[in-house]
Formats: C-alpha cells, sequence, structure tokens
C-alpha cells in the first residue's frame, strides 16, 4: 500500500474488523449506485472516501434547484448538469483513486442485466417501486447482494438481500406495489435523513466486503426520526414471493 493510502485509510488500518485485508478488499470492490440522489449521494460520498475501488452511477435526471435541500453531493452551480456527471465530479474530488463509471440512463427492463453484470454489490437508493422489483430480480438471478434503502416523510429503513445465502428477497418484504406510494416530491421530506439512510447503506456496503460484523441481511432497520426511536426486526422467505418461491 503506498504512503499516500496509508495515511488516507489510517482509521481504518487501525480497526481489527477491517485492517489491511478489510481496506484492500475495498479497494477491490466493483459496487454499482443506482440513484444519484437523496441516498445515492451521501452512500457516494462515504464509499468513495473509504477507497472503494470501483463506483458506478446510473441515473438519467439532472440537478435541480429542489434537489439542494437533500442531495449534498450537489452544489448550486451544478444545477442542470447530469446528476451522474456532477456527483461524479464530486467523488473524485474526494478520492482521486476510484475508478468512477457514469451511466446517464434510467435503469430499465431491456438494459437492467447489462448494466448490472460485473458488480460485487447493488446499492439501491431509487423511489419507483417498478425500478427496485427489476433490481430485485437481477440481483436473484444473479446472486449480488442487494443493499435497499428507503426514506418517508421523517423515516426511513435499510436491510441487505442477499439469495445467495438463501435469505428473503426485497419482494419478500414487498411483494406488489403499494396502492398508494408516494415520492418524496409528493408528500415531502426532511433532508438530513436522506443522510442518515444514505450512511447506513454504505456501512452496510462496507461491511459486506470486508467482512467486518453482521450485515442487515434479514432483517429490516427502521428508524424515527419524529421520536428519535430505532428498531431491526426480521424478514423471512415468503413461500408464496413472487419472484424467489420458485427457485
Amino acid at each position: 500500500m503506498k504512503p499516500e493510502a496509508l495515511k488516507r485509510y489510517a482509521r481504518h488500518l487501525v480497526l481489527k474488523e477491517i485492517g489491511g485485508p478489510g481496506q484492500q478488499a475495498l479497494g477491490g470492490a466493483k459496487i454499482v449506485i443506482i440513484g444519484a440522489g437523496g441516498l445515492g449521494g451521501p452512500a457516494g460520498l462515504y464509499l468513495a472516501a473509504a477507497g472503494a475501488g470501483h463506483i458506478c452511477l446510473i441515473d438519467d435526471d439532472t440537478v435541480e434547484l429542489s434537489n439542494l435541500q437533500r442531495q449534498i453531493q450537489f452544489q448550486t452551480s451544478q444545477i442542470g448538469l447530469a446528476k451522474t456527471k456532477a456527483m461524479s465530479s464530486t467523488l473524485s474530488e474526494i478520492n482521486p483513486e476510484v475508478h468512477l463509471e457514469t451511466r446517464q440512463t434510467r435503469l430499465i427492463e431491456s438494459n437492467a442485466a447489462s448494466l448490472l453484470e460485473g458488480f460485487d454489490i447493488i446499492l439501491d437508493g431509487t423511489d419507483s417501486f417498478e425500478t427496485r422489483f427489476l433490481v430485485n430480480h437481477i440481483s436473484l438471478e444473479k446472486s449480488i447482494p442487494l443493499v435497499s434503502g428507503a426514506i418517508g416523510r421523517f423515516d426511513g429503513q435499510v436491510s441487505v438481500f442477499n439469495t445467495a445465502q438463501d435469505q428473503p428477497c426485497y419482494q419478500c418484504l414487498v411483494p406488489v406495489k403499494p396502492p398508494q406510494s408516494a415520492t418524496c416530491s409528493d408528500v415531502g421530506v426532511v433532508g438530513a435523513l436522506a443522510g442518515m439512510v444514505g450512511s447506513l447503506m454504505a456501512l452496510e456496503a462496507i461491511k459486506l466486503i470486508t467482512g467486518a460484523g453482521v450485515p442487515l441481511t434479514g432483517r429490516l432497520w427502521i428508524f424515527d426520526g419524529l421520536t428519535g426511536e430505532s428498531r431491526t426486526v426480521g424478514l423471512f422467505k415468503d413461500p408464496a414471493c413472487p419472484v424467489c418461491s420458485h427457485r
């Protein structure tokens, strides 16, 4: 490891749960982040800072003024730029050693398999159930661990789905699209909550890569921002799951 890297990652290297082997694993990891917004942004910031070797950003949107209330990877001067380009610029400033790849496109059924091929971990920070279901399907098909995060007005949740370990998939938790699902633009969201959930998604990815601790595989972390209370509940494979029950 180069002297610059020893200094950059010094706080990781002294952790017995990560150390040199864990940091090397991070450097060799290929991570794809779907959605360069409120959750993908802070997740990407911390993964770049942690020394994740390869980060791919997938998003088809551009930076808007309304994003800046919670999407801290962007600046006012970047309004109008593609989110992938603007965020990639920020991440490269944080850590120029990280290989950054951008895909300015929407993940859809016709391109999902090819876009997600070859990655070690998927982070899904989208607010579309159709996209979440599609990502879950590819995660299951290709046996790629999936870190999934979601936020509401004042609440958030994170889970890890690793079907290679015969664990539940995302659609064991959410079998079908809720009848009255809404986005942040519909109901609002407190900005700091996105940072909390996105940061926890990055932590879960780091744990998966380094083997540190116990990931949230088969469990769901739920946080209530209005009370400051959180809880973690167990998830179970649904024998009637529309995706994984027949595999």
